[in-house]
């Protein structure tokens, strides 16, 4: 069993299978691209299920070298791990990247890891900038897959051997459909009465991602909370609750969780897309955006935004990423306000929790804060 992040409420206890080790070693072949003489190192806490998943039990069934170290991250020392351990497939999370590129390139003492061939991510969506990091300070891009506590494994990924798109999730992995679910104009589902959704035809329309159900590590319900494992499908489709978009070659886009999406003057908002766009700027080395009420639009967009090292926060930057954020997003988009913060708060797991920015600004319940990591 496996508790979830509580990114948008509290934990929930996703239990899970033995057969689950089946899809283990076919998604880390498939997605990681692990082989037997491979020195594999995921980042991941093993208390959390891709620590377990990917950095416990796959390299175990695939025979593959495994590097683990207990100590707090440190970018300098990671950088060492990878160099001297001669780590060839690095599985980590966009929290711990982000963190990287905000040290700056002078922690790598100007040396890439000779050993490393292929980096993974996933945790949180990888913002477009992270891609491209990975290509100017490691040589290589890194490639961001997808999947949840509740599918066990992982489902939707960039493989090695197909072009990375900066931003994309990936492709589904084979035996694994992947579907966009139609939304009204409320944004709901559609779900016909038969139980069955309505999906998506056309290339980059935006709905909730759903898989149809069946692969081997699937989970078999709520620990104490059978309607919530209920409503999770909609016929023999499993509802993730993210949104997001398939384009014309068949890769998926992440939109943001659909407790997540910001409803303002008519346009329905994604954060990642915010937060990627401000993270194209060189002053910005992470942000998270929420939504807070608005007389007139319902909600406004409000960033919080963490500097990278020699940017200071000036109201004279602020002015120049309000500029940067409309010319790539649009006025209707763009964040109304910015606030700088030193930090923002994260799972253990490494991603941003929206609701607790969300809740600290209007001054709301904190909700369940057993997932926080602890401050540094």
């Amino acid at each position: 069993m496996h508790f979830t992040s509580g990114t948008t409420g509290t934990p929930k206890g996703a239990m899970h299978v033995h057969g689950a080790v089946v899809a283990h070693l076919a998604t880390a072949r498939f997605a990681l691209d692990l082989h037997p003489e491979d020195v594999f190192w995921c980042t991941a806490d093993p208390g959390w299920v891709t620590g377990t998943s990917y950095g416990v039990i796959a390299p175990l069934v695939l025979g593959v070298t495994s590097i683990v170290d207990e100590a707090e991250y440190d970018a300098a020392r990671w950088y060492r791990i990878l160099d001297e351990e001669r780590v060839s497939v690095w599985y980590t999370a966009p929290t711990a990247i982000r963190r990287m590129m905000r040290a700056g390139d002078a922690v790598a003492g100007g040396r890439r890891p000779a050993a490393l061939r292929f980096v993974a991510s996933v945790g949180e969506p990888l913002n477009p900038e992270a891609v491209r990091w990975g290509v100017e300070a490691l040589g290589l891009p890194i490639h961001d897959n997808w999947w949840q506590t509740e599918t066990g494994g992982i489902m939707i990924a960039n493989f090695a051997a197909c072009d990375v798109k900066p931003g994309s999730m990936g492709r589904p992995l084979p035996g694994i459909d992947a579907a966009i679910m139609r939304r009204d104009e409320h944004g709901d589902p559609v779900i016909g009465a038969d139980g069955r959704p309505e999906l998506v035809d056309d290339p980059d329309e935006e709905g909730e991602l759903v898989l149809r159900a069946g692969w081997p590590s699937m989970f078999r319900g709520y620990l104490g909370d059978e309607e919530r494992y209920r409503r999770c499908f909609a016929g023999d489709w499993y509802r993730s609750g993210d949104l997001a978009t398939r384009d014309a070659d068949g890769y998926f886009w992440f939109v943001g969780r659909a407790d997540d999406v910001i409803k303002s003057a008519g346009h329905l908002i994604g954060p990642f897309e915010v937060e990627s766009a401000l993270m194209e700027h060189p002053a910005v080395a992470e942000a998270g955006v929420i939504g807070i009420p608005d007389p007139i639009a319902g909600e406004t967009v409000k960033a919080f935004v963490c500097l990278r090292p020699g940017h200071a926060p000036t109201e004279e930057l602020r002015r120049e990423l309000y500029g940067f954020a409309r010319t790539r997003l649009g006025p209707a988009v763009a964040p109304k306000e910015i606030d700088f913060r030193d930090d923002l708060p994260k799972t253990r797991s490494g991603k941003i929790l929206r609701r607790l920015l969300r809740a600290r600004e209007l001054g709301l319940p904190e909700g369940d804060l057993s997932t926080l990591e602890e401050p540094s």
